[in-house]
């Protein structure tokens, strides 16, 4: 019996047989990519507060509100409160310090559009609440992490402008709750998220950040903590349209493409 273990051994390590658990990103990266979509459906809508600290400096509150598909409000402040919001067909912008309120019809093309809504509340969604913009080259391993004995690293090396940057998501294995994220830069420069605390849902059987912290170079520079998460909330459209409050100065206005830039010309 022991010699016929021996040649099972032998023959295994001659074949290169596959290891139990060797779920390589051959066929680790499409169950990773069907999760993240799954884990996308379940969080049909959320409303987060909280405040955003940079080193050094006082702490900035805001709100968002998401709904799907494609409904945001975010306010920033007090003291000097700003909302912005869309609601499918129009984005409203109020300044409260200037007593300004502006509604934008869109003529924007549905890429720039989105690029436009993308840059505008990306600042109001902490990691953890999108989901990672996946490139065709990115690859998937095996990871462990202090808040989830199994996990997996999403590795991303961008192109084009950031061409070079190297980014790195940990995701909690299999659920795929946001963990982590490094970005190194090809002269090496290191900045990091990390979440140290989270808000948990049984019902949904997912985790999202309480409080991410930020590092750069080795030094904590900023944190991101959440007083309040309610996921799956009921926010109705109307919650997204926004009207002017009394005595402010009211304009409409429509969202185009900016013009090509001028090139210089010798003369």
């Amino acid at each position: 019996m022991r010699e016929r273990l021996l040649l099972l051994c032998a023959l295994t390590a001659l074949t290169g047989c596959p290891k139990k658990g060797g779920d390589d990103a051959a066929t680790l990266l499409p169950e990773v990519k069907a999760g993240l979509a799954t884990r996308e459906a379940k969080l049909k809508s959320y409303r987060i507060a909280g405040t955003v600290q940079d080193a050094g400096l006082e702490p900035v509150t805001f709100t968002f509100e998401y709904r799907a598909p494609q409904r945001l409000r975010g306010t920033l402040g007090p003291p000097a409160s700003r909302t912005f919001a869309w609601d499918g067909a129009h984005f409203f912008q109020q300044l409260d310090g200037e007593k300004r309120f502006t509604t934008f019809t869109s003529a924007l093309p549905p890429a720039k559009l989105a690029g436009f809504l993308s840059e505008t509340f990306h600042p109001f969604m902490p990691e953890g609440f999108r989901t990672p913009l996946l490139l065709s080259h990115a690859t998937v391993r095996r990871a462990t992490h202090p808040l989830a004995p199994q996990a997996v690293e999403l590795v991303q090396k961008l192109d084009g402008d950031a061409a070079g940057l190297e980014m790195v998501y940990v995701l909690r294995w299999p659920q795929l709750d946001f963990l982590g994220r490094r970005t190194v830069s090809p002269d090496g420069a290191a900045a990091e998220e990390r979440v140290e605390e989270e808000h948990c849902d049984a019902a949904l059987s997912l985790c999202v950040p309480k409080r991410l912290g930020r590092w750069q170079g080795g030094k904590r520079v900023g944190e991101t903590v959440l007083t309040r998460v309610e996921l799956n909330a009921a926010l109705p459209n109307d919650g997204f349209t926004l009207t002017a409050p009394e005595g402010y100065d009211v304009q409409t206005r429509t969202l185009v493409e900016s013009p090509p830039a001028t090139q210089p010309t010798d003369g």
